[in-house]
């Protein structure tokens, strides 16, 4: 009796207790972040009476509904139809706490940089963002890594400029942002990045600026997805450019709901494919 149990406790060791650690790791909920671009005071990019910062939200707020209805994860959003949500309200209280975070950060990869093991590189042109919004998306990070953040979705429309808010652009299309190759969390978040594109590929066309027409377009400058490399390795984060603002899609409230909620179930689909992939058939 003695060996038999001795016998099944090795084989509990062996097979039976990893298989639990495995499943016990999948069924923890995912943590994912939902960031929609800009807010009710910088609001982004405009098209006639369309702003930017509504976009977002609308397209956020479909993904952060579908997700809450699935318990393997666990979603948070920074802003709502109210404004900033309980979590993220007080961030410009705690200026002084993410200026260390980030001058840190900066001060790291500066010496990195002179010792020749960071490159940097050209970068796809960005408009600029003052300082209370560049504080909010640091302070995203830091407080991502933090809580053990696993996904950082930053929602966003883009556009380039034009002579007024009523002009229609040459170009159209969507692309995903994913941190430089040399930052840390670089790999898994390409990695996120390309089961959302493979979704949102299968409705809408690439965008067409050249900077952007690889589809996945690697940056160092963005904040959102770890600039300074300030978003630990098990963060993934990626800022979808859903399309430009002016297309023809957004021109009626009927359309543009409707690619609100198709972009949204795509980018759903995506994020459940890259952390629950459907296993091979045999």
């Amino acid at each position: 009796m003695k060996k038999f149990l001795f016998i099944f406790s090795i084989f509990l060791a062996i097979f039976i207790v990893p298989i639990l650690r495995a499943e016990a790791a999948l069924v923890a909920p995912i943590k994912i972040l939902l960031i929609p671009g800009h807010d009710n005071v910088v609001w982004g990019a405009r098209y006639g009476n369309t702003k930017e910062a509504d976009m977002n939200l609308a397209v956020a707020t479909q993904i952060y509904n579908i997700l809450k209805q699935d318990k393997r994860f666990d979603v948070y959003i920074t802003r709502d139809s109210g404004g900033y949500t309980k979590n993220f309200a007080d961030f410009l209280t705690q200026k002084n706490a993410i200026l260390v975070f980030e001058e840190n950060a900066k001060k790291i990869l500066q010496g990195k940089i002179t010792s020749g093991n960071f490159v940097l590189k050209d970068n796809t042109p960005h408009q600029s963002v003052n300082e209370d919004i560049a504080l909010r998306l640091y302070g995203f990070n830091k407080w991502a890594n933090e809580n053990k953040i696993d996904a950082m979705i930053h929602v966003h429309f883009n556009d380039y400029p034009r002579p007024t808010r009523w002009t229609i652009g040459q170009y159209k299309g969507f692309t995903i942002y994913i941190p430089d190759p040399q930052f840390a969390n670089s790999k898994k978040s390409a990695q996120l990045a390309t089961n959302i594109f493979t979704q949102l590929r299968k409705k809408y066309i690439i965008s067409n600026w050249k900077p952007e027409s690889a589809g996945l377009t690697p940056d160092q400058q963005l904040i959102a997805i770890g600039a300074n490399n300030t978003l630990d390795a098990s963060v993934r984060s990626v800022l979808i450019e859903y399309s430009y603002i002016y297309e023809k899609m957004f021109r009626t409230s009927s359309t543009r709901l409707a690619a609100y909620k198709d972009m949204a179930n795509l980018t759903v689909i995506g994020i459940k494919n890259y952390f629950y992939p459907t296993p091979p058939s045999l």
